[in-house]
């Protein structure tokens, strides 16, 4: 039996805090593992607000930002060890944070990924896993899908509701995984202007009218009709999202209201296509919109499948225990990305390893 302790971190397009999951992870037969300690280190609001404005950054400016980035997320790392009397562990294993995503362009950047970070933790670091992999013609996305497959093979499907909502499952012995649409990304930059940070349990998408021409736009938008694989990011939301929505001249609990509706209808469509109508067919879903009951409600109403929403710390820490294990494959040297699932070449192990 091998072992390896590993720390994820995380943090996503909903720029709501970087996430920390220690985890024990043992290779048998399989992957066995278990989270340790987890936590989830809030964002000031100036870093909220620069993170969402650096898509728009020039040159200089994100690479300014980036060092300074690093030495924030460098900070929030030691913070996190120290409180949590982590004496030693085999590597940090970090996503960094996407500030632009284009793979058709064959661009994808994650700050925070730099030698500093292993400089000031003063422990092995292994990130930057999405630029390699765009280079070989994949999306860069979703990464997630190997932890499925390996760690969570007991599911035939996995959803994971945050910025974006995307899925992973098993199609003819083949991992497909690809973004489904966007989700909390849209509906905080909404509830934000109602002064909340995020509709809780759905409140206030359950209780608002749905504008019925509003969501037809919503669901034609090109995007859905493109097969797999393909990712998205928030410059697709700028470009064709909140213009509809703005467009709309809804007051916002409307437009919450709406795309959540959209969400569901989106992401129970792919289900349903997923599932091929077997009603075995289970599905986990984690993510901050596990936790929106009037969503899960809404889809359980739609595709009659068995979903389940599993403990608060895999609901909220699935991606950083995903990204540690991704970790642990790389010091393995062994495949951490499926071609089948980002459109690469060839599978391939990835991350840049940095020592202190």
């Amino acid at each position: 039996m091998t072992s390896y302790l590993i720390l994820g971190v995380m943090s996503g397009t909903s720029v709501d805090g970087i996430d920390f999951a220690l985890v024990q992870f043992q290779k048998t037969q399989s992957w066995a593992f278990e989270i340790v300690t987890a936590r989830t280190i809030p964002y000031p609001k100036e870093w909220q607000q620069k993170l969402r404005e650096a898509v728009d950054f020039d040159e200089i400016a994100l690479e300014n930002l980036d060092n300074e980035y690093t030495e924030f997320l460098a900070k929030a790392t030691n913070t996190f060890i120290k409180d949590e009397k982590i004496a030693q562990i085999d590597a940090i294993a970090s996503h960094g944070h996407t500030i632009l995503h284009r793979p058709d362009q064959g661009i994808t950047y994650q700050i925070g990924n730099k030698k500093e970070l292993a400089k000031r933790t003063e422990k092995l670091v292994i990130c930057d896993f999405r630029v390699q992999d765009v280079k070989l013609g994949g999306q860069g996305a979703p990464l997630v899908p190997i932890g499925d497959q390996l760690l969570f093979g007991a599911y035939d499907a996995c959803v994971n509701i945050g910025g974006f909502a995307n899925i992973s499952y098993l199609k003819n012995d083949q991992r497909i995984a690809y973004d489904i649409c966007p989700t909390n990304i849209v509906l905080n930059h909404y509830t934000e202007k109602l002064g909340l940070d995020y509709d809780k349990g759905g409140k206030i998408a359950s209780g608002a009218k749905i504008d019925q021409k509003l969501l037809e736009k919503l669901n034609n938008l090109p995007f859905y009709a493109l097969k797999p694989p393909k990712s998205l990011g928030l410059e697709w939301v700028r470009q064709e999202v909140f213009p509809l929505l703005e467009a709309s001249k809804q007051k916002p609990e409307f437009i919450i209201a709406t795309f959540t509706e959209h969400m569901a209808q989106q992401i129970g469509q792919v289900l349903s296509r997923a599932s091929q109508k077997n009603a075995d067919f289970k599905v986990l879903i984690t993510g901050g919109g596990a936790y929106n009951t009037h969503l899960i409600e809404r889809l359980k109403a739609l595709t009659s499948l068995k979903i389940t929403v599993p403990e608060p710390q895999i609901v909220e820490f699935k991606e950083a225990l995903v990204f540690a294990f991704m970790g642990a494959l790389r010091l393995r040297n062994t495949h951490n990305i499926l071609k089948s699932v980002t459109g690469a070449e060839k599978d391939h192990c990835s991350g840049v390893i940095f020592t202190p």
